[in-house]
């Protein structure tokens, strides 16, 4: 069935290889297949966080899988077969559909466990729900078409910047030692919770990379410099292949905000 699927871009990592061979070859690795929105040539990676997101886990599990694309707008027969009424992502999981992104997510999590596959939990509560409100505040700016209103919009928008600014300055619980003498005010860690990315990495970071790039496009805005840990935290996952080859390309988030963008008047 899936060689007639002419719609679907399938994207194969030599990193799954590895993956494999790591695991053994006497145990059985789980058939795992993620379906994700397809771009605009209905073959690369669209722009969608919550695909990106589960993209991400996967690949930080180190599990072997597959990425099939979806192509939106000529949807197969054999799709609306195996997900009728389900739109991207979903997971195949040894033959059985899982649909809601965030039960997925917190499916792979228990499954996908130690000793064979990392926790990626963060340790620290905060860390969830650091940026949490950051998006909601970048589409009510992006969104908005009145210009009297915009330097509003804006404003909202630095605010929840700084925000997460700031918690990426304080310095974490395992990075205070209670028995040195030095006293560390600013942390020096590279990643929300710390130097490994976790779930809420997977969950801030491709909604971070869609602010950049589309308010930059849109409304000339650019995340500020003074904003050091922020752009600490962002050029850090830049360099890890788990985060920038699973985001979309600038032209594709582009192309997706150019209808919801508002022009300002």
């Amino acid at each position: 069935m899936r060689d007639k699927w002419s719609s679907f871009f399938q994207f194969w990592y030599q990193f799954l290889l590895t993956a494999m061979a790591k695991q053994g070859s006497g145990r059985k690795n789980p058939q795992i297949e993620l379906f994700i929105k397809a771009g605009f040539d209905g073959e690369n990676i669209g722009n969608c966080p919550f695909c990106q997101r589960l993209f991400m886990v996967l690949w930080l599990k180190g599990v072997v899988f597959n990425v099939t694309t979806v192509d939106m707008k000529k949807r197969p027969e054999e799709l609306k077969d195996l997900a009728p009424g389900t739109n991207p992502p979903f997971l195949i999981y040894n033959g059985e559909l899982k649909t809601d992104f965030i039960k997925i997510e917190e499916f792979l999590e228990e499954t996908l466990a130690p000793p064979r596959y990392p926790h990626l939990t963060p340790r620290q509560p905060e860390s969830y729900a650091a940026g949490s409100d950051l998006f909601a505040k970048f589409s009510a700016y992006i969104k908005n078409a009145r210009k009297d209103a915009n330097a509003k919009f804006e404003k909202a928008l630095l605010k929840e910047l700084k925000r997460l600014d700031d918690y990426l300055k304080e310095p974490l619980p395992d990075e205070i030692d209670a028995n040195s003498s030095e006293t560390i005010l600013v942390s020096k860690r590279k990643y929300l919770d710390g130097n490994e990315l976790t779930l809420a990495d997977c969950n801030l970071l491709p909604k971070l990379h869609i602010i950049k790039v589309a308010a930059k496009k849109f409304r000339n805005f650019e995340i500020p410099a003074e904003m050091y840990a922020l752009w600490r935290y962002l050029n850090n996952a830049y360099k890890r292949n788990e985060f920038s080859h699973t985001c979309p390309t600038n032209e594709e988030i582009e192309r997706a905000y150019a209808d919801i963008a508002k022009n300002l008047q």
